[in-house]
């Protein structure tokens, strides 16, 4: 598929106003939420970064509470090449699986250094929507986690369609389940917003929506005071529907295959639907009405979460 995003020039935004590279923080000096607003996890994911940047472009700033931009793997976003898009995804490791205290503790990669300059504005937030977009044409989506707040503040949004409830990857931890965000007692809210494929420009349009009504809902902004059109959820024909992934598919070989294109969201009607296959042995659908989630095989190795089976709530 075409990659039609240009990178944005990020010259001016990499200052930051914090002392932390690349991070931006406004505090509008009247009690309300920390809201930490992310892109970059990945260096190919390029629809935040746009939302973020021109977010900043349109002088925004909170009614209530702080807000933080952060624009994170900055170091393998250097590296994006459109022809190749993949290899920017990191430099050394994925950055969104080094959120653990193992990890943050053994500085020796460039993911793990940036995550240790970007862990104390995750740690302090309240609220995290975290932008990224997905490998293969699919359509948009919410990961919400298992944590039943985080599912009802992604049905407040009304956008993106489908929110997946998943527990996260055998390979490391995510930043929307790091500490206060995966703890079960506590109120901090994260959301992942996956919003279509890397180069498709209707990503930049999911990433701002979801930036709107995620700000809107927080209380940071009030109706009208968001860019032109962030607002619009018009195209938003269909209410949304939670699936709740119930086991991921993770590679045991670098021999991974699909038996056709899967784009992610398909429902397989019949339990045993061989899918693909790992050093010849079959994937199969666990169970009737089975959707697909997310499935890629352009970053397979072992270990790795090829897709996520999971059935709709009702």
């Amino acid at each position: 598929m075409t990659f039609e995003i240009d990178p944005p020039d990020l010259s001016s935004e990499r200052a930051g106003n914090t002392g932390t590279t690349a991070v931006w923080h406004f505090d509008s000096g009247l009690p309300g939420p920390n809201v930490l607003l992310s892109a970059l996890v990945h260096g190919n994911e390029l629809c935040g970064a746009w939302a973020l940047k021109n977010l900043l472009a349109s002088g925004f700033r909170p009614a209530k509470g702080k807000l933080t931009l952060a624009f994170c793997n900055l170091v393998a976003f250097d590296q994006f090449n459109r022809q190749a898009h993949d290899a920017s995804r990191f430099v050394d490791e994925d950055l969104n699986r080094v959120w653990m205290a193992q990890k943050l503790a053994d500085p020796s990669t460039n993911e793990r250094r940036r995550a240790n300059e970007l862990e104390p504005w995750v740690r302090q937030a309240d609220y995290l929507l975290d932008l990224h977009s997905m490998h293969e044409p699919s359509p948009p989506l919410l990961v919400t986690g298992v944590l039943q707040r985080n599912i009802d503040f992604g049905l407040r949004l009304g956008v993106p369609r489908h929110l997946v409830v998943d527990a996260g990857h055998k390979d490391g931890t995510r930043m929307r389940d790091y500490a206060q965000f995966g703890d079960p007692q506590g109120q901090a809210l994260a959301l992942l917003v996956e919003c279509g494929f890397h180069g498709a420009v209707s990503s930049i349009t999911v990433a701002q929506q979801s930036v709107a009504q995620f700000l809107l809902a927080c209380g940071l902004a009030q109706p009208g005071q968001l860019p032109a059109g962030w607002e619009d959820l018009s195209d938003q024909a269909m209410s949304q529907q939670v699936l709740d992934v119930t086991e991921p598919v993770v590679a045991r070989s670098k021999n991974v295959s699909f038996t056709q294109q899967w784009q992610g969201m398909e429902c397989l009607p019949v339990a045993g639907t061989v899918i693909g296959h790992d050093d010849g042995q079959p994937i199969v659908t666990p169970y009737d009405n089975c959707v697909l989630i997310m499935p890629s095989l352009r970053q397979a190795l072992p270990g790795v979460t090829v897709v996520r089976f999971a059935r709709q709530r009702h």
